[in-house]
């Protein structure tokens, strides 16, 4: 009985001040608290030396896999720290707030001694194993999330530039990595495919809102109209993106690339499916996205093959 009186009284006291008492310890609070399931994202280093054809090759396949691990040390470096800055607002959100900061299971001061060890492993590994060029890349990646966190994610429409770039850094790294030329198409596609996701992601936070009937702090208070908006003008651009380059192709290498052309076809129909996703609201995070949609899943694969054959890597 005196147990669960004590217990009462620290919920009570939790409710009260904000502060949740740290219930267990461990690795597996910290490993969670690094999203693995996010490190999804990171696979779009491979997409410029995937573009050129040289993914596969041996002397490519080594430097871009360790820039992919390099980027998922430093993006679970960025989710520690957002999560520190993010305890309270964390608390009042009906997701977010089981998460392990949040709810108790990890300390602050474990989460941020163990965002600064994987920020400067990331770039140490970068730099040392890979190249100078991608340890700073990786800094300037760091550095942009790091701004977000503290304060530019309550700041309209430069939260979501800063979160877009983020995803072109990747997308950058993985060029660097493999030595092959970015060319305007490429990062044109890059930027507003990743503009796309991010405001998909914004929307799903919005319709969030408006069924709690509230408003939960650290979210910026776009409409659903602005945001249906910002992801059509971003998928309409994607797609003219990467139709100029599909069609560019057999001007470029002097004879036609039918496999390139045809790649079109699939990639508007991820972008028709991804936005159905939104329009739904269930593209709040875009590795699940692709994960749980099946028909989504089945168009990238084919998507994959016909940029593979047009890049002459299948």
């Amino acid at each position: 009985m005196m147990s669960l009186l004590s217990a009462r009284r620290r919920d009570r006291s939790a409710e009260i001040t904000g502060h949740v008492p740290t219930r267990s310890g461990g690795l597996l609070p910290l490993v969670r608290a690094m999203r693995p399931r996010q490190w999804l994202k990171n696979v779009l280093v491979g997409a410029a030396p995937l573009a050129a054809g040289s993914l596969l090759v041996g002397t490519t396949l080594r430097p871009v896999a360790l820039t992919f691990v390099c980027f998922c040390l430093a993006s679970s470096a960025g989710y520690l720290v957002n999560d520190v800055l993010d305890v309270r607002a964390d608390r009042e959100h009906p997701t977010k707030r089981t998460r392990p900061v949040a709810s108790g299971e990890l300390s602050v001061r474990v989460a941020l001694v163990a965002a600064v060890a994987l920020a400067v492993g990331s770039i140490a590994v970068g730099a040392t194993l890979v190249s100078l060029e991608i340890g700073l890349v990786l800094a300037l990646y760091l550095a942009v999330t790091l701004s977000y966190s503290l304060g530019v994610k309550r700041q309209a429409v430069f939260d979501l530039a800063f979160v877009s770039a983020a995803f072109v850094l990747r997308a950058i790294a993985g060029g660097l990595a493999a030595k092959v030329a970015l060319s305007e198409w490429f990062l044109l596609v890059a930027s507003f495919g990743s503009l796309f996701m991010v405001a998909g992601k914004r929307y799903a936070d919005v319709l969030l809102v408006e069924k709690r009937g509230e408003h939960v702090s650290g979210i910026v208070a776009y409409s659903a109209s602005y945001l249906r908006f910002v992801w059509g003008l971003a998928a309409g651009a994607a797609i003219i993106g990467y139709s100029l380059w599909a069609f560019d192709v057999g001007r470029v290498r002097g004879h036609s690339s039918l496999a390139a052309e045809l790649s079109v076809v699939p990639f508007v129909l991820a972008i028709l499916r991804y936005a159905a996703d939104i329009d739904r609201g269930e593209a709040g995070s875009p590795e699940d996205v692709v994960l749980r949609d099946h028909g989504l899943l089945v168009i990238v694969l084919l998507w994959l093959v016909a940029f593979g054959i047009a890049a002459n890597v299948v």
